[in-house]
């Protein structure tokens, strides 16, 4: 599905135009502005999966963002822009064959934050779970030498009198009493693996996904499993994909439209040009007779 048509970035005269008037400002970055005219680039046009290559610094994530930003895509963890972007942002155009009814960032960040929530809050259950333990240890203790503690004393006592019944019942077990009050941990595997279910749980509906460099933390096997994924939700669904990537694997996938923003011009161009796989198929051509 193709729901973002082609994204325009001011032309090269705006940019300067702008950069003069507000070269009188205290600004100390102008960022993103003179990123894409040294580019050559001022229309990107997209496919259902359109991928955006280039080397570290290159821009390839700055424009996906100024994409997102101009669609108010969902975010889920902070963006640390500049005080221009928002300027940047407002100067582009986009032109829609039809408005989707969701667009969502997902980057490695998102993931990174995930398995940290998760991790506090199993953290948090491991406290409730050792305070109820210590509470059942200490019930079943004074009763040794206070048999009475099961007795109700009062409506005012009709709380505590309530839980200790629970901890002291002869059907009540110390696992069946903590399982009763305290919820299931978040299962959490391998950083990867965690990455995979963080993408594979979002990417469930008709949306525009913005995927920012989804190869970190993810094993060669995982990348062929979720740029599978992708291919296939692309394929039967309507969604569409904008991902910046510089991983052979995502890059390779069939029917990909590829931009290479390392080049001047940048252009469109298959997967087996770009310099970085390029480099790859020489590493192991010149290791080939190592294959046994």
């Amino acid at each position: 599905m193709i729901y973002v048509k082609r994204l325009t970035l001011p032309s090269e005269i705006a940019e300067i135009e702008f950069i003069k008037h507000e070269q009188r400002t205290c600004f100390h970055t102008f960022y993103p502005f003179k990123i894409f005219p040294d580019k050559g680039l001022r229309h990107v046009d997209f496919e259902p999966v359109t991928m955006f290559y280039g080397g570290n610094g290159s821009g390839k994530s700055t424009l996906l963002n100024v994409l997102a930003r101009k669609m108010g895509a969902v975010r889920y963890s902070e963006f640390n822009d500049a005080p221009l972007f928002n300027t940047f942002v407002g100067m582009c155009a986009v032109d829609y064959a039809k408005m989707p009814r969701a667009s969502y960032v997902l980057t490695s960040d998102d993931v990174f934050d995930y398995a940290l929530k998760a991790r506090a809050i199993n953290e948090g259950i491991d406290d409730q779970r050792n305070e109820l333990f210590d509470k059942y240890v200490a019930v079943h203790r004074q009763m040794a030498y206070d048999p009475e503690i099961g007795q109700m004393h009062g409506l005012d006592d009709y709380e505590r009198w309530r839980e200790v019944r629970e901890i002291i019942s002869p059907r009540k077990s110390q696992s069946s009493y903590i399982k009763k009050r305290v919820v299931n941990d978040i299962d959490l595997c391998s950083n990867g693996e965690t990455a995979m279910r963080y993408f594979l749980d979002r990417i469930d509906e008709d949306a525009v996904y913005f995927l920012d460099e989804p190869e970190n933390s993810l094993s060669i096997e995982r990348q062929i499993e979720l740029a599978d994924y992708i291919a296939a939700t692309a394929r039967a669904t309507r969604s569409q994909f904008i991902i910046a990537t510089h991983s052979p694997v995502f890059l390779a996938m069939k029917g990909a439209k590829i931009y290479n923003i390392d080049d001047y011009p940048a252009s469109v161009c298959k997967w087996t040009e770009l310099p970085n796989v390029r480099r790859y198929f020489d590493f192991f051509m010149e290791h080939q007779d190592e294959f046994v």
